[in-house]
């Protein structure tokens, strides 16, 4: 077997490092769709009614993504500032905390602020894990070391799904809370990356700054088409999986389609799918050709979702496993923004792009609101559709290529 740096292969891709920052994607997923699985029974023992529930779980939800959007620059400012484990330690302790309380929440009013605090905890964990990998691994294994990290806690939603099946909403909660203690004992023996030790030091670096984005013209644009690549992956999960029983409707399809279960399905791919992205980057030697293979195969999902002629709701859980599959470069677009930029700005860039395309999601469901009581659901979405894949598309071919490039550099001013 081929060795690299003196390890196999498999040494490197199941290192501490890898597992214990898979393992807490794994955690950091299961947290954050807990809520949308959850949502109708725990307002329903909350005491809300069907119009109360439509209103205040949309907004539970609103101030769950403000705090995702908060924390993303937050932790990336701590992590390039005081190290990716200060990341990696706080915002577990701060989810699991939050997540553990949701499970005695009585108020509605307590549990928007519990979901809010959760948001910002969440907005830590893949950002922090993807860099800390990315700066851990020889380069020709970055991207298998990302998928890994995706592809396992991916799964984390699906654990999330049957928890709530299977237990009540609140022992679901407790589960997220304990699940993350455990992990944070794991990490103990996590190290950190030996690139920013390097410039820990240097005060004269100038170490995670935000504003350094938008003060460069080179780095904007950037950043500005790293968050356009994601666009398209949470343009599958908020707007075809969430409203897929709106589609089964306008499809004609008569039987239950849960969104819950379609968006379980989504995960399922995604989960497969990233596994897959990292392989097929090593292989092409491409970050970017892997990236719009799968975009395009979204594309062609998405076109078949909506004027196929799905028939069933098993056809739709099973367009929603192909469209989860097809953005399975979910990690590698976490990976080519981290590797865009110096050591200095990395942590910050890959904690808050992931967290500026979830935030995206409030525009493209605002916009598909708007657009659908004129031209109706299926022409609505692909009007959003066609905007997110148009700008993921461009972003991807104009971007510069990372697959081969040495990682320890820093940002000038």
């Amino acid at each position: 077997m081929e060795k690299i740096d003196g390890k196999s292969v498999w040494q490197h891709l199941f290192s501490t490092v890898v597992i214990v920052a898979a393992l807490g994607y794994f955690v950091d997923i299961y947290d954050l769709l807990l809520f949308g699985i959850v949502r109708i029974p725990s307002l329903i023992e909350l005491g809300l009614d069907e119009t109360a529930q439509s209103v205040e779980g949309a907004s539970i939800l609103n101030w769950q993504m403000s705090g995702l959007l908060i924390g993303g620059i937050l932790w990336g400012i701590l992590g390039d500032k005081k190290g990716r484990l200060s990341v990696l330690f706080g915002s577990i302790v701060t989810y699991s905390i939050a997540n553990f309380a949701c499970g005695f929440v009585q108020d509605i009013t307590i549990y928007k602020v519990l979901r809010f605090v959760a948001g910002i905890g969440l907005a830590g964990e893949l950002g922090a894990g993807i860099t800390l990998v990315s700066e851990s691994l020889p380069k020709k294994l970055r991207g298998i070391g990302a998928s890994v990290v995706a592809g396992v806690g991916l799964l984390g939603a699906v654990a999330a799904y049957f928890t709530v099946e299977l237990f009540s909403w609140r022992y679901a909660y407790f589960t997220g809370g304990g699940l993350g203690i455990l992990l944070l004992l794991l990490r103990i023996g996590v190290f950190e990356s030996g690139m920013y030790t390097q410039i820990a030091e240097r005060e004269q670096v100038r170490k995670g700054s935000f504003s350094s984005f938008f003060t460069n013209s080179r780095r904007l644009k950037l950043y500005a088409r790293c968050i356009g690549i994601g666009l398209p992956t949470w343009y599958v999960i908020g707007i075809l999986a969430t409203f897929s029983n709106e589609f089964a409707r306008a499809l004609g399809i008569t039987e239950v389609v849960k969104p819950g279960l379609a968006v379980m399905w989504c995960y399922i791919g995604l989960a497969t799918g990233d596994l897959l992205s990292g392989v097929l980057s090593y292989l092409l030697c491409s970050r970017k050709k892997a990236v719009i293979l799968l975009m395009l195969f979204t594309l062609l999902g998405t076109v078949i979702y909506l004027y196929g002629g799905v028939a069933n709701p098993t056809g739709i859980y099973l367009m929603c496993l192909w469209l989860g599959f097809g953005i399975g470069y979910w990690a590698m677009f976490v990976t080519i923004g981290a590797e865009q930029f110096g050591t200095n700005l990395r942590a910050t860039a890959a904690t808050t792009i992931p967290n500026m395309v979830r935030g995206t999601v409030v525009l493209m469901t605002t916009l598909y609101g708007a657009l659908k009581p004129d031209i109706l659901p299926l022409r609505a979405a692909a009007v959003v559709g066609l905007i997110c894949f148009g700008i993921g598309i461009y972003s991807v071919l104009t971007i510069p290529e990372t697959h081969d490039r040495e990682l320890n550099f820093i940002e000038q001013d």
